[in-house]
């Protein structure tokens, strides 16, 4: 290929490009737009604070932590009833010291089994 032709295909693709720029609006070729669009989508896609990553994100721990509230309140209502129930019935608070401490009476021996 020839410079000249080289050259002359050069400008022509010039000039179509340039009809192609013609046809799209001011508003599109506006810069401060597009420099926000592309802005806005950065922020919203490939950030590492991105807000739909960072929102679902949020959202799960949420959850987690909620999961994990509700059963440390049922621990706390299950500590409080056996609480009550050690408090009202010797019986069950002996019961508690054998098992839980180790206590013994005087006049027994306690043996301690490996599991």
């Amino acid at each position: 290929m020839s410079l000249c032709a080289f050259v002359a295909k050069f400008f022509y693709n010039l000039a179509i490009s340039l009809k192609l720029l013609r046809n799209i609006p001011a508003w599109l070729k506006n810069k401060y737009l597009l420099t926000s669009l592309v802005f806005a989508v950065w922020l919203l896609f490939f950030d590492d604070q991105d807000i739909i990553t960072t929102h679902f994100k949020h959202r799960r721990e949420l959850h987690k932590l909620q999961e994990s509230r509700d059963y440390y309140l049922q621990q706390i209502n299950a500590t409080r009833a056996e609480l009550e129930q050690l408090k009202s019935d010797p019986a069950t608070l002996e019961k508690y010291a054998r098992e839980k401490y180790w206590m013994k009476r005087d006049n027994e021996d306690l043996y301690i089994l490996p599991q």
